[in-house]
């Protein structure tokens, strides 16, 4: 986990007046330990692995403080629930293409979107302060072949 993580969590908490828990950090070290997304509910089962007492109600309660000092970004990927990014801390403009059919999500950083994106804020008034983008596609494997390893995943994941 990047150190600067850690910093900007303990300084932001202690701005708010409140202290360093044993289960806040058992949580930013589990919403911090790769770059997945990832669920609330994904995250508590992280979380309880590294300490099954992990409290749920906790849980909820330091992601809305991570989202608030701008470590984690809550995202659409277009499944009707809230999913956390962890990594716009060091890649604060990425992007998302979304598989419409499988769910997959690849993240990508693209200076010529970048520049599009400043080009029609600016034009119509604006000046952004965030940028993302998430574009739902079909991605060539399932059409190409007819079967796609992330689909069958994602629906025996469903049926779990």
């Amino acid at each position: 986990m990047n150190p600067e993580v850690r910093e900007r969590f303990d300084a932001y908490i202690r701005q708010k007046g409140m202290r360093r828990t044993e289960q806040r950090d058992v949580i930013v070290e589990a919403a911090f330990a790769n770059d997945d997304h990832f669920t609330a509910e994904e995250l508590l089962a992280k979380a309880r692995r590294i300490d099954p007492k992990t409290s749920r109600a906790t849980l909820y309660r330091t992601i809305a403080l991570l989202v608030e000092c701008g470590l984690l970004r809550e995202i659409d990927l277009g499944r009707d629930e809230r999913v956390y990014d962890p990594n716009f801390l060091d890649s604060p403009d990425h992007n998302h293409l979304i598989c419409i059919d499988c769910g997959k999500v690849i993240e990508f950083e693209d200076d010529n979107a970048a520049l599009l994106i400043d080009c029609i804020t600016r034009r119509l008034g604006f000046r952004p302060s965030s940028k993302s983008m998430r574009i739902e596609a079909c991605c060539d494997r399932l059409r190409k072949s007819g079967v796609c390893n992330n689909l069958i995943q994602q629906r025996l994941q469903k049926r779990a």
